[in-house]
């Protein structure tokens, strides 16, 4: 169980990573746990196997730890290193093809179904669905994209937050997230399209 963030003396774990220290490297891993799940969690797809890409975060922060030269706090650099490889392997992943209101479970329709009439409020006991619904469409966008979207919108991080985690200008983060709205936009009413047809 990882140490309380007060109690954990995270520059001597680093001090005693850099000289080898094996249990010291554990202690680090399980300090810095939540964090990297959590930017696993709420940046990939569910079917994306977590715990191989948290695997992948740690091995880069030890393989880049001499590079870390304190500018920033440790779990701040760490969050970047996690954000960025997220990134990388939405990227890698093969474009899907083009969704359709067939790809919907019964629910997920019904869902989309009473959002598009705006005769039913969506039940609570839908919610479920809505949020599969919400990543299935998040998907179909280029993994910036997505990325942008599930920060700005899901997670309720600032411009500015966003910038420290990924290193891109604040500029940038708002001209993707308009065009990433806009696509989200099309897809629904493309979606809306071929349920009507």
């Amino acid at each position: 169980m990882p140490d309380d963030e007060s109690t954990f003396d995270l520059a001597g774990c680093l001090d005693r990573v850099r000289r080898r220290d094996q249990a010291a490297a554990r202690e680090l891993v399980d300090h810095l746990y939540p964090l990297v799940i959590r930017i696993v969690r709420s940046h990939l797809p569910r079917r994306v196997a977590e715990e191989d890409l948290a695997q992948e975060i740690y091995l880069k922060m030890f393989t880049r730890l001499s590079q870390y030269q304190g500018a920033v706090p440790f779990p701040h650099w760490v969050s970047r290193i996690a954000v960025t490889t997220c990134i990388d392997h939405l990227r890698a992943q093969k474009r899907r093809p083009e969704f359709r209101w067939a790809d919907l479970s019964e629910t997920e329709a019904e869902v989309l179904d009473n959002v598009l009439t705006n005769t039913n409020d969506v039940p609570a006991n839908d919610a479920m669905a809505s949020h599969e619904l919400v990543h299935k469409l998040l998907g179909q966008l280029k993994p910036d994209d997505q990325t942008v979207i599930r920060m700005l919108d899901l997670e309720q991080k600032t411009i500015a937050e966003i910038s420290q985690l990924t290193g891109w200008n604040q500029s940038l983060i708002k001209v993707r997230a308009f065009r990433a709205r806009r696509k989200l936009q099309k897809l629904f009413q493309e979606l809306q399209r071929t349920e009507r047809s």
